[in-house]
């Protein structure tokens, strides 16, 4: 058995998602401790300071990595199209909406990255406004398509249209389950999102850094989840 679930961490870490997974939940956990830890009102320093570090450096490891990321999702991107016609009208326009806004991201974080090392000249700031002001509206669109998915297979429960076999049911509902997992998850990552726009815009900057870890960590958690079989969402 712990042979069996060693292998299994090991096949995790193993693969780019598997490990960003990992290191993600690692980087927002550390920072929820951190700021646990940290006396109110008052610089962090000694653990609280060195868990907020190591969580910093874990995130800046992750943007790093996601240089890499722009021809995976421009694959997926390309692959989707405009979805498959069977899809319903909506799903498929959100959809195709949310992976433009993820192929835009990637370009300007990398160009905001670039800015702070030194690569190009010029202030960062406002190209990581516009990326986390992408991600934040690919969170969104990524909220309104799960809200219609679940909104579709409520509706075919409660009209009778799918298979009346228990085994069927039951398929639906734990595609009903994923969904209201990844809107959750979504509103997690959305209310951090906004926190790190530019000061002004509804809670931007107001977060205690203990909050964001606990968001952050609660989408984690949900993504490792449903990346290990707790839910499939199902497009409709």
């Amino acid at each position: 058995m712990a042979a069996a679930g060693l292998c299994g961490l090991v096949a995790v870490l193993e693969t780019h998602r598997g490990r960003d997974r990992a290191v993600r939940t690692l980087c927002y956990g550390c920072q929820l401790a951190g700021g646990a830890l940290a006396a109110p009102q008052a610089s962090p320093s000694g653990l609280p300071k060195g868990l907020l570090a190591v969580s910093a450096h874990l995130s800046a490891c992750r943007t790093a990595l996601r240089l890499f990321d722009d021809f995976a999702a421009l694959s997926y991107s390309y692959s989707y199209g405009l979805g498959p016609k069977e899809e319903d009208a909506v799903v498929r326009g959100l959809s195709v909406l949310c992976n433009l806004a993820n192929q835009l991201y990637y370009p300007c974080e990398h160009i905001a990255w670039a800015a702070d090392v030194g690569i190009v000249r010029g202030s960062s700031q406002k190209w990581w406004t516009v990326s986390t002001g992408l991600w934040a509206f690919s969170l969104l669109l990524g909220i309104l398509r799960s809200l219609r998915i679940m909104f579709l297979l409520r509706r075919k429960l409660k009209q009778r249209k799918c298979p009346s076999s228990p085994e069927s049911r039951k398929e639906t509902r734990a595609q009903v389950k994923a969904e209201a997992l990844s809107i959750l998850a979504d509103m997690a990552d959305l209310s951090n999102a906004i926190h790190w726009l530019p000061p002004g815009f509804l809670w931007a900057g107001r977060f205690p850094p203990w909050l964001v870890g606990l968001l952050g960590m609660v989408s984690s958690l949900i993504g490792i989840y449903q990346a290990h079989g707790g839910g499939n969402s199902g497009a409709v």
